[in-house]
């Protein structure tokens, strides 16, 4: 969604003609994300490497929280960061998954099949990469980390090259970063959870159920959600699940569907009303048959997005991405099969694994890419899928109490991301339109038909 009036931070908008108003204002929103959380990142590195390194490890491990009674939580700020404000961007994830699933590009197989494939290659490939470099060893528990794509930081890049980067090969790894996270959110949940409290996991799912039924019964105004949502994330914090995931349950289930005919209907004639008589109930009125027009999921996501591209997202880049980086850790880290497993997971593993897959499904018909999307701009794309930053870091935080091989994780994130970015970039600069097409139907407009007899010139 484009930035408002309310959104936090501007947007960068970028020009793609081809695309939904939607899918224009997420990727313009995700693409002025990436600006934040790059300056984010340096910063964290600059200030995790000055005389105040210190001051930075302490500023984070400050606790705040709150009580009422005998009952309270209290975090430490990065835990807040983390646990808290992370919830904001996985929400936002589910609010997109549930979009495109619902209105999106994620309802036609044959769209569908091949970035689905594509990121099932893009997930499994650097797992077996990772454990090869860790397998049977203490970091084994990892594999995790290299399974995610970094959107921001790929839309980002994407918006730099304009007009040369086909819009469908924008929407290719748009879509497969949505099934790329759904498999890191379903591994986050099942193999990175703590200890389980049965009765705060009932209160949840309790909880979860009263939101499938306020989809059922069509409940349109988004405050009863919000705060089934805010009351979710307390009991899943309590549960021993990670807390975020209260946010992509929410996503999930708010409604997407678009309003019917009748409620559409409304807007004009409470219009109608309010331009005859113009008075507080009736501005009311209208306001309200408005926003009964329009899916809960789209003016959710309205208010979301923003706050998540320009503050969270950058905010979780400033609290994890300070990583000491002198001789002696950057010598540790490249004799580290830790690091260099993850770095090379994310840069070879998604390159062979999407490339892979995708080409798999083009050849055997299972799907297509429609558009001017080039076998250059697919392994180019590729690459730049292994740019796993943030859910990557997230779940590295989750793997590893060793803040050894913490840091080596990190190192290894920070450096293959930067590396798929270099490598990806330079490959859509070069081989992007010398490649042939994937799909030679979609190399422009069809041919024009042949002139009918009567039109033909005389001879």
């Amino acid at each position: 969604m484009s930035a408002t009036s309310t959104s936090p931070g501007p947007s960068l908008r970028v020009s793609l003609p081809g695309l939904q108003p939607t899918v224009k204002d997420f990727l313009t929103n995700e693409a002025g994300s990436a600006v934040y959380l790059l300056a984010a990142t340096i910063v964290a590195l600059v200030w995790a490497n000055s005389p105040w390194a210190d001051a930075y490890e302490s500023f984070w491990a400050t606790t705040a929280g709150f009580h009422i009674g005998t009952w309270g939580v209290e975090l430490d700020l990065h835990g807040w960061v983390n646990d808290a404000a992370m919830a904001i961007f996985f929400a936002v994830v589910g609010l997109e998954i549930s979009r495109e699933a619902t209105t999106g590009d994620l309802r036609d197989k044959r769209t569908v099949a091949v970035p689905a494939l594509g990121a099932l290659g893009g997930l499994l490939v650097p797992v077996l990469i990772y454990l090869a470099f860790n397998g049977g060893t203490d970091a084994a528990h990892g594999w995790g980390v290299v399974m995610s794509t970094d959107t921001a930081f790929l839309v980002g890049i994407l918006a730099l090259f304009g007009p040369k980067c086909p819009d469908r090969l924008r929407l290719f790894l748009l879509t497969l970063a949505i099934v790329d996270d759904i498999g890191a959110i379903t591994v986050m949940s099942i193999f990175y959870t703590s200890d389980i409290d049965a009765m705060a996991l009932a209160l949840s799912a309790a909880i979860v159920l009263g939101i499938v039924v306020m989809r059922w019964l069509k409940v349109w105004q988004l405050a009863p959600y919000v705060v089934a949502g805010i009351a979710l994330w307390f009991a899943v914090q309590a549960s021993g699940v990670h807390a975020t995931l209260a946010g992509v349950v929410v996503g999930l289930l708010v409604p997407a569907r678009a309003a019917d005919q009748e409620d559409i209907d409304a807007v004009a004639k409470y219009g109608r009303k309010l331009i005859d008589t113009p008075t507080a109930d009736r501005e009311h009125l209208a306001e309200l048959a408005a926003r009964a027009a329009v899916p809960t999921n789209d003016r959710l996501q309205r208010i979301l997005h923003p706050w998540s591209a320009f503050v969270v997202v950058p905010l979780f880049g400033l609290a994890n991405a300070g990583i000491t980086l002198d001789a002696d850790s950057l010598t540790a880290a490249a004799h580290s099969r830790l690091a260099i497993g993850v770095a090379v997971a994310l840069v070879l593993g998604n390159a062979i694994g999407i490339t892979g897959a995708a080409t798999i499904a083009l050849r055997f018909g299972l799907g297509e890419l429609p558009g001017r999307v080039r076998w250059g701009h697919l392994l180019g794309g590729a690459v730049l899928a292994g740019i796993g930053f943030t859910i990557s870091l997230f779940i590295a935080e989750l793997a590893f109490d060793d803040q050894v091989m913490l840091d080596n994780a990190k190192i290894g994130i920070l450096a293959g991301s930067l590396t798929a970015a270099v490598i990806g970039s330079v490959l859509l600069r070069w081989l992007g339109e010398k490649l042939p097409l994937c799909s030679p139907a979609g190399d422009g407009p069809p041919p024009a038909l042949p002139p009918l007899p009567w039109t033909a010139p005389a001879s």
